[in-house]
């Protein structure tokens, strides 16, 4: 498989995976406080999400560098 096709594909699986979550979240360590020896750490959860546009965006990129990359070949 050619680094094309591999892109293309890739772009089109993560647009579907972008349209079928719309978001994801992460756990991030902080330290919110440190006094000499002393520190406290905080868990804050962050959430990312992810614009429709993007996600069909994605698709048409990967099937256009699909159609375009096996044409080319």
């Amino acid at each position: 498989m050619n680094p094309t096709k591999l892109l293309s594909v890739i772009l089109i699986v993560g647009g579907v995976l972008g349209l079928l979550y719309g978001s994801f979240s992460y756990t991030k360590d902080t330290t919110a406080l440190k006094i000499g020896p002393l520190e406290l750490a905080v868990k804050e959860k962050e959430t990312v999400n992810i614009p429709m546009w993007a996600g069909v965006g994605a698709i048409v990129a990967g099937g256009l560098l699909l159609v375009l990359g096996s044409k080319k070949s």
